[in-house]
């Protein structure tokens, strides 16, 4: 096995490498330097222990990465989102007419959450998965009482949501398991 690995390339085949095959002191003279470029703390003796063993381990290090703390993008607090006005809408845009595309998404996402809404289906799990979706383009009508009672109307189905059920955020009351009271939450 050693004869095969000491041995010298045929012509042919440095030709097609594109490799020039070097001669035993050239090659011991580019391995010693390799080897001292390499592992630079060890003597020209110890380079010729490690040689004489015929098996040479070389390891890469890769150079540690300093972790420094990522920034957190802050946003902007109260004052400064009041300053600059970011939640007031100009009047040409609270205009109703700009609004219904977003109705028309919305009774879509209810339909597939619903799966179709169909008429025989059971409204108790309608209701919960009602309670549980997210109101951003439905038109909601509110009966005026203590606690206020909102009407959502998606097609032929009509359901009333008592008003401490929107105490929470949509993304919140997603996550929330409400219980199934037996009596009105008047």
């Amino acid at each position: 096995m050693e004869q095969l690995v000491q041995s010298r390339i045929p012509p042919d085949q440095r030709e097609l490498l594109g490799v020039e095959s070097q001669n035993r002191e050239e090659a011991n003279a580019f391995t010693k330097a390799f080897l001292k470029n390499s592992i630079p703390k060890m003597t020209n003796a110890a380079l010729e222990a490690m040689m004489e063993m015929k098996a040479v381990i070389l390891e890469y290090k890769r150079q540690k990465k300093k972790k420094g703390k990522a920034k957190k993008a802050k946003g902007l607090n109260a004052k400064e989102k009041r300053r600059l006005k970011i939640f007031q809408l100009k009047p040409e845009h609270q205009k109703y007419e700009l609004f219904l595309p977003l109705h028309e998404l919305w009774k879509q996402y209810v339909e597939d959450l619903c799966n179709g809404l169909k008429p025989g289906s059971n409204p108790q799990v309608i209701q919960q998965k009602l309670l549980k979706a997210d109101f951003h383009g439905a038109i909601l009508t509110v009966i005026p009482k203590r606690n206020s009672v909102f009407s959502v109307e998606i097609g032929d189905f009509i359901t009333h949501i008592y008003g401490s059920k929107f105490e929470l955020r949509s993304s919140e009351r997603s996550a929330k398991k409400f219980k199934v009271k037996g009596t009105i939450d008047l």
